[in-house]
């Protein structure tokens, strides 16, 4: 277990998970349908190194998902945020507490200097959730994804900075994980 709160938990995905999270994006394909699209192969997606599912701590159903992709180490000391919510926990506050136990990770362990995401500018819930988690709007970029492979879509580049980052791995080189970008 990476965190936990009273009623979820942040915790790395297994390949026990498989026939879950394919129920999850199944369910919850009307919700995703403008913002997101199934992984191709949920075998790679299961293994992605900062890959989080957010699970109720009860029955350890699966709420949503966090992703920390495109690390660079160095000078950098920076990610991408993605992250999805499942049918039906969407809009019970989840993915705000979600976002506390996944950033605490990411700051504290991963100990990333800053953490990016990028939303379509109608994304309003999503929009909401990272500024009520402390990100700042640094910008727009059109035709920024194609995402599901339905065009290219703009989007708004959404960051936050660890007040609390620590110098003592500023020299490491720049971390495998560039192949996410793509």
């Amino acid at each position: 277990m990476i965190g936990s709160t009273t009623m979820l938990r942040l915790r790395k995905p297994t390949e026990i998970d498989l026939a879950a999270i394919k129920a999850a994006y199944a369910r919850s394909a009307l919700v995703h349908s403008h913002w997101a699209c199934p992984p191709e192969d949920y075998s790679v997606y299961l293994r992605e190194r900062n890959r989080y599912f957010l699970c109720l701590s009860a029955r350890d159903d699966i709420v949503g998902t966090f992703n920390i992709s495109g690390v660079i180490r160095g000078r950098f000391q920076s990610a991408y945020l993605g992250y999805e919510v499942f049918y039906p926990y969407q809009r019970k506050g989840y993915m705000s507490q979600g976002m506390q136990l996944l950033l605490a990770e990411a700051f504290g362990p991963l100990n990333l200097h800053r953490l990016e995401a990028n939303i379509q500018p109608d994304n309003a819930a999503s929009i909401r959730l990272v500024k009520n988690a402390g990100f700042t709007k640094e910008g727009y970029s059109r035709a920024y994804l194609n995402v599901g492979g339905k065009g290219w879509k703009d989007h708004e580049r959404w960051a936050i900075v660890n007040p609390h980052w620590r110098p003592e791995h500023q020299t490491e080189l720049v971390n495998f994980e560039l192949t996410q970008i793509a």
